[in-house]
């Protein structure tokens, strides 16, 4: 890389600073304790669910698992939140076919899934559950699809669009994963969220 694109790197990163920092000051930045993102159309809320609370929903319907792995320093992960979950079209889709979970990769916090406990792991400054659902392959945001048949953690890095997270959430939620090819559903897929 030369001076000037690594220039232009830093500006990007500064110019994305600023404009959370500024979100900061306005008193509009995200609280992720609050575990509700209010819709800015039709006034729906996504009501994210602690793993323990999908587990145990699991029991009574089967539903794929959609998890936000995020960090609170995570600057498209804010984006995310304030774009994609707040689409009035993923709110719907995700409350219709998945049991959602926000999941802060560096949480402290002890996490139970099927019985097992994991912890958060003070070497590597994340947690076991994250590096789990991962591979060990971190990227922040992070959508992570549990399906329902226990297969696999099916992860998709980085920020989506709403129209890129239609095309993920509809081959989950129309039951193609398995059964189709991604890239022979990719081809056919039409899209309609904008």
């Amino acid at each position: 890389m030369n001076p000037m694109q690594i220039s232009g790197i830093f500006l990007f990163i500064s110019l994305i600073t600023c404009v959370i920092d500024a979100e900061a000051s306005a008193g509009t930045a995200f609280n992720f304790q609050d575990t509700t993102i209010i819709t800015s159309a039709k006034n729906k809320k996504l009501e994210w669910l602690t793993l323990a609370e999908a587990e145990a929903k699991m029991a009574s319907q089967k539903k794929d698992i959609l998890i936000d792995l995020y960090t609170d320093w995570c600057g498209w992960c804010k984006v995310m939140d304030k774009n994609t979950y707040t689409n009035p079209a993923v709110v719907q889709y995700i409350h219709d076919k998945f049991y959602p979970v926000k999941l802060n990769a560096e949480t402290k916090e002890v996490l139970t899934w099927r019985g097992k406990q994991f912890k958060y792991n003070d070497r590597y400054r994340v947690h076991d559950y994250a590096v789990l659902l991962t591979g060990g392959q971190l990227s922040y945001p992070s959508t992570v699809i549990l399906p329902v048949d226990g297969s696999a953690p099916q992860v998709i890095p980085g920020y989506l669009k709403p129209p890129d997270m239609e095309l993920i959430l509809k081959y989950f939620g129309e039951g193609h994963y398995g059964k189709t090819p991604f890239e022979a559903y990719r081809k056919d897929f039409l899209q309609t969220w904008k």
